[in-house]
């Protein structure tokens, strides 16, 4: 009897060590698994902070070229900024007097940042009447429009525009 009992204590230990091993094994893995987590965390960090930077560009690139062109085309000097309405971003604002301009930045435009564009005119107009003034701009500074988002912005008198031409002319609505 006391022969059967050691046997089993000793099956029991063996047990005991094989899930030991077993735990280790676990460990190790879930060790692994965190550093590759670790990993895939930076990465998306880096590729967040570069398309940051992209984007950043390509609005600066945006205020730059649209700031020229009102220069240029209307003789009126505006500083544009981007500004915030209840949390929503106008990549592009600036006002002058009796004009403001109210306007996105985007690598491609296709339709639906043109019924953005629109819907943020809105919330302004109802949210903070005190950027708007009597004329104003709407624009959409862009590389690459689809056809569809042109037509869109021509029927809504939005000034659609490249660093090297006007896919839309500019309007200024009242």
């Amino acid at each position: 009897m006391q022969l059967q009992a050691t046997w089993e204590f000793l099956g029991c230990l063996k047990r005991l060590e094989s899930l030991e091993e077993n735990m280790t094994k676990l460990w190790e893995g879930q060790n692994k698994l965190w550093e590759e987590i670790k990993g895939i965390h930076i990465s998306i960090s880096r590729m967040s902070s570069t398309l940051e930077r992209l984007t950043l560009t390509v609005e600066d690139e945006a205020r730059s070229v649209i700031k020229h062109r009102i220069k240029q085309d209307l003789n009126v000097d505006m500083e544009l900024d981007r500004v915030f309405v209840d949390s929503m971003e106008i990549n592009i604002y600036g006002a002058n007097k009796d004009l403001c301009v109210i306007g996105e930045a985007t690598v491609r435009l296709g339709t639906n940042l043109v019924d953005e564009l629109l819907d943020k005119v809105e919330l302004i107009k109802r949210k903070r009447s005190d950027l708007l003034r009597k004329k104003v701009i709407k624009v959409i500074y862009t590389d690459y429009a689809v056809p569809d988002a042109v037509e869109a912005a021509k029927n809504n008198n939005i000034w659609i525009l490249r660093w090297e031409k006007d896919l839309t002319p500019l309007k200024v609505s009242e």
